[in-house]
């Protein structure tokens, strides 16, 4: 090989490389930003407003709720929810459980800085398809899409 061939052919093999560690470098950005694509996040004053502007906005969900927080993966069923409810108590149709009975999955793809860690240990109750946390007046509610999916196949046709 010349010399000004050997020189064109490690230029062309040095960029090739210094792409491919630039592609492993960004690689973790392009996952968060590729997950990321696949969820929808809101922020509403109240539950009525919730409800009016997003159709997968659980119908249980009180209309006089303030503060509604929402975060939902757009390929499957997995929900996070917040809001904070004015009498401090579960929303009509919701069911008590005893606390720390059973299993409560959380959504293994959603996280959001507004939705505490460790929420599923104290489940009070659920909603629809939805477990439910209430400490004082603030609800925390999830729902693992592979769960959901679960019911549906047995048969049990809550709606959100």
């Amino acid at each position: 090989m010349s010399g000004i061939a050997s020189k064109v052919a490690l230029g062309v093999a040095g960029t090739g490389m210094a792409v491919a560690v630039a592609a492993v470098a960004v690689g973790p950005r392009v996952s968060d930003w590729y997950d990321g694509r696949h969820q929808e996040q809101a922020s509403y004053a109240t539950g009525t407003d919730a409800k009016a502007d997003r159709r997968t906005m659980p119908a249980w969900l009180p209309d006089n709720a303030s503060s509604v927080r929402y975060l939902m993966s757009t390929t499957g069923d997995d929900r996070l929810l917040t809001a904070t409810l004015p009498d401090g108590r579960l929303p009509a149709g919701c069911t008590t459980v005893t606390p720390g009975k059973g299993t409560h999955p959380m959504p293994a793809t959603l996280k959001a800085g507004w939705f505490p860690e460790g929420v599923a240990a104290k489940v009070t109750g659920t909603c629809g398809h939805y477990n439910v946390t209430l400490t004082g007046n603030q609800l925390y509610a999830w729902q693992d899409g592979a769960a959901v999916q679960a019911a549906l196949r047995a048969g049990q046709h809550t709606k959100h």
